[in-house]
């Protein structure tokens, strides 16, 4: 199984590249996004891929980061979403972008993409709303726990981590934060404090 390649850019085009790996050309399909930081043909190129093998043919599709992979893994798990669809989201949202979208349920957002009605939207921001977690409280989140106020875990304190995660300072995110608590009460659940802090970091 092929997890990664290194080589040569031999020629990209619309949604498919080559990349020349000791004489060997694998022909690999990417996002735009990828495919836009691949640079010139001639240069050296280093993908994440994730193989596809079927009856009648064994697909690879390249990343040029692992939250662009984890993602297509994730929407390849919504129904009606398939390898083409998931591209296309993939570039025309970053994944930070696609991350937002599911923790605030905003179906329009993800609905830009081709491909994707408002059917396919709804059940994406829907399956995928607990599963998302993961991402936004990734890598950085160790190091966020040292946010103040977050010594003590709990839904406040991980929704500011998210925040934190999706590229919003510590300060503007504990203060949207303490704002939608206090709005909607203590028992407010994670994914609700998130939403509703989105809302007053965009307003």
């Amino acid at each position: 199984m092929i997890a990664k390649l290194s080589g040569r850019l031999d020629v990209s085009g619309e949604n498919t590249c080559i990349i020349d790996v000791g004489g060997v050309g694998y022909l690999v399909f990417c996002s735009g996004r990828t495919l836009s930081n691949l640079g010139v043909a001639g240069g050296a190129v280093s993908l994440l891929i994730e193989t596809h093998v079927r009856e009648d043919h064994i697909h690879l599709y390249g990343f040029a980061e692992a939250a662009e992979r984890d993602w297509f893994t994730l929407l390849l798990g919504v129904q009606g979403v398939g390898a083409k669809v998931a591209l296309g989201i993939l570039s025309t949202l970053a994944p930070d972008e696609l991350t937002q979208a599911v923790l605030a349920q905003d179906k329009a957002m993800i609905t830009r993409a081709p491909g994707v009605g408002p059917k396919v939207g709804n059940r994406i921001v829907t399956e995928l709303k607990d599963k998302v977690g993961n991402l936004a409280l990734g890598p950085g989140a160790a190091a966020n726990d040292a946010t103040p106020n977050n010594a003590a875990r709990g839904p406040a304190a991980d929704a500011v981590s998210a925040l934190v995660n999706l590229g919003y300072r510590p300060a503007e995110a504990q203060r949207a934060v303490q704002t939608a608590a206090t709005s909607l009460g203590e028992t407010a659940e994670l994914q609700t404090l998130i939403r509703d802090s989105l809302r007053q970091l965009a307003s």
